[in-house]
């Protein structure tokens, strides 16, 4: 469980014979997936970036691991939830990234984190959360792959295939995690996530990776390989290596090994690590420079909740019937109205509406920083 495999890949156009050897060096699928199993590829689809960005897993690695899942027996799902700052972001994300049209070309379903639904699951022996309210795509697969890309981070210097199933939660709870404000309470609440998903395989994407400023704004740096292991947290110890950081300093490896996951001495297989070491740029600044006590405070003040516009909704019910923490309440008249105590920022309502009923009422904080945020984007 404890191996890593390293197989070299200079260019995308060998991504499919690269992967199938990484698989090969751990004794393939078949031991993985069992026929029929629904197997859930949890790619990085941060932002609606193209593939030469280096943000999201590229499109060439979700076609080459939706067919070996086939040939496996297994029923590829891809599907994760955008690094959400408006609603609509995960289906951008999900055109822009050629990921949808790669997996649905390779014979995969393809589904929204945001649209598809959240449960409300206890975390076992809990470090920051004992609930969670986690995506239903991950909730109902038999066998779960994370497919993280090898990139940078400006809170956790690193983010690999533990950090990926932060996509697996909704926006409320994502900014509850951020707002404990400390890099290692950031990692032991990621471990609690961690420890429900509880992955069965990953594949990373390093043939590109991102220097500096991630995982978002950084810079693409040729890097080289792919990575597999049955283990994330042996693979997240390897690539943070690769690239030049202490792995145990990274804090969501921190917490899933506080918690008692994975092995600090992984085996490499393939390749030797010293052969593809490649020494990145770590992150100059961002929220990491924040101090913890302001990030907390300000962080109250972002909010984008959604209500309904009386004068467009038709009462149609899509909102009422498809909102999983049931915030969204029928009053005496037949009306609906939000209650933001119950309500997680999944924007499920506004992405069902039929009659564009659903509005989001932004703070002032919230506006400013989704501005700068499209400024980014394009540039």
């Amino acid at each position: 469980m404890n191996k890593v495999s390293i197989v070299p890949c200079s260019d995308y156009s060998s991504a499919k014979e690269a992967i199938a050897r990484a698989l090969d060096l751990l004794d393939g699928l078949e031991n993985v997936i069992g026929k029929g199993d629904s197997v859930l590829l949890k790619p990085n689809i941060l932002a609606a970036s193209p593939p030469e960005a280096a943000a999201t897993t590229h499109p060439a690695v979700i076609a080459a691991m939706c067919e070996f899942v086939l040939n496996a027996g297994g029923k590829p799902v891809v599907g994760d939830g955008a690094g959400i700052s408006r609603p609509g972001a995960t289906a951008k994300a999900l055109k822009t990234s050629g990921i949808e049209e790669a997996a649905l070309r390779a014979g995969a379903r393809v589904v929204n984190f945001e649209t598809a639904g959240f449960s409300l699951v206890e975390v076992p022996e809990p470090l920051q959360f004992r609930k969670l309210y986690i995506a239903k795509p991950v909730l109902e697969a038999d066998v779960i792959i994370s497919l993280p890309k090898l990139k940078t981070h400006e809170l956790t210097y690193y983010t690999g295939a533990v950090k990926n199933f932060f996509g697996a939660l909704p926006l409320r709870c994502r900014k509850e995690t951020h707002l404990l404000g400390e890099r290692d309470l950031f990692g032991e609440a990621v471990a609690d996530l961690y420890s429900v998903i509880r992955p069965d395989f990953a594949v990373m994407d390093g043939i590109v990776g991102m220097e500096g400023n991630g995982p978002s704004h950084g810079k693409p740096i040729n890097s080289g390989v792919i990575l597999a292991s049955r283990d994330c947290v042996s693979l997240d110890i390897v690539a943070a290596e690769m690239i030049g950081f202490d792995p145990l300093k990274i804090p969501t490896t921190a917490g899933v090994l506080k918690k008692g996951f994975g092995n600090q001495c992984p085996v490499v297989v393939g390749t030797p690590l010293k052969e593809v070491k490649k020494k990145f740029k770590p992150s100059s600044g961002g929220v990491s420079k924040v101090p913890p006590f302001l990030t907390r405070r300000l962080g109250k003040y972002y909010t984008a909740y959604p209500r309904i516009n009386q004068r467009k909704c038709t009462r149609c019910s899509a909102c009422y019937n498809n909102c999983s923490p049931h915030a969204v309440e029928r009053l005496a008249d037949g009306s609906f109205r939000i209650n933001k105590d119950k309500c997680i920022l999944c924007y499920c309502c506004r992405e069902l509406c039929p009659n564009n009923a659903v509005e989001i009422k932004k703070s002032l904080l919230a506006t400013l920083l989704t501005a700068r945020e499209s400024i980014f984007q394009k540039t």
